[in-house]
């Protein structure tokens, strides 16, 4: 079957946001992601909020490509959150007619971080985005077991979400019965890639510098490493949405955001699309 395919921020992480809505659009992505918030203090994200020309650009690259914007980053959950800190996010998001905002988990206290998330959900309602939490080996939402925890003791907020991301399921304690688990009204996307199953020293045995550098700098295309993609997909809903995120920065900037985009969506259909 056919699916629908969003380029993710890091697929092409060396574009602006228009020009990463041109390039989605040329290439036959449906949607966009944007990292429009740095992952860590001084992270590159692309320039948008508070800019009122690079909004009016974005605005009409997506009325003329007939793309949309499907998940904008990032909100990390720390102990001392204040989710009003992402209104310019939020207020941006409606603006772009965004779908969903990609949350991570840092709060180690998993009730809090349950409340704070809670929190999220309300403020972000009447922007019409979902809060998709995503699980990470490294963060203190480690696995999918961990993310359905946190949602659930949130009490479910109809705009709550979990985000599966290939790369963590198999590189987390996360099995196939989990994802199958998770409720499909929590699921609103999910992210492909692959990756082999040693660092690059040849070990089995990834440190989390390990991790975090091959989630951020080297995944594969999908096809090219050990997860089994198509056991994953089999497991979740056939019409999810994909989120291609690919970026490998030695691969990428050899032949470009636009060119290395491409490969990534044409490697996902190719697999998924059967």
């Amino acid at each position: 079957m056919s699916r629908i395919y969003s380029q993710a921020y890091l697929t092409a992480e060396a574009s602006t946001a228009p020009d990463a809505i041109a390039h989605a659009g040329q290439l036959g992505y449906h949607f966009v992601g944007l990292r429009l918030l740095p992952n860590a203090p001084g992270g590159p994200h692309q320039r948008l909020l508070g800019d009122k020309a690079v909004l009016r650009e974005c605005q009409a690259r997506l009325a003329d490509s007939g793309v949309g914007v499907f998940d904008l980053e990032i909100i990390r959950i720390g102990p001392g959150f204040d989710p009003n800190h992402y209104l310019p996010l939020l207020e941006v998001g409606a603006e772009l007619k965004a779908r969903a905002v990609l949350v991570a988990g840092d709060d180690p206290d998993l009730n809090r971080l349950s409340d704070h998330y809670a929190q999220l959900c309300a403020l972000m309602q009447p922007y019409g985005m979902t809060a998709d939490l995503e699980f990470m080996p490294w963060t203190a939402v480690r696995h999918a077991r961990e993310a359905l925890q946190v949602v659930t003791a949130a009490g479910r907020p109809s705009n709550a979400g979990i985000l599966v991301d290939a790369l963590h399921v198999a590189r987390s304690d996360t099995s196939l019965a989990d994802i199958a688990a998770l409720p499909r009204e929590l699921l609103h996307y999910a992210q492909i890639c692959d990756a082999p199953t040693t660092n690059a020293q040849g070990s089995t045995d990834l440190s989390v510098d390990d991790m975090i550098h091959t989630a951020r700098c080297e995944r594969w295309l999908p096809g090219e490493g050990a997860i089994d993609l198509r056991a994953l997909f089999q497991a979740l809903p056939p019409d999810l949405p994909i989120s291609v995120e690919v970026p490998h920065h030695v691969r990428a900037r050899a032949v470009g955001d636009l060119a290395w985009s491409g490969q990534a969506l044409a490697a996902s259909r190719a697999l998924l699309d059967l």
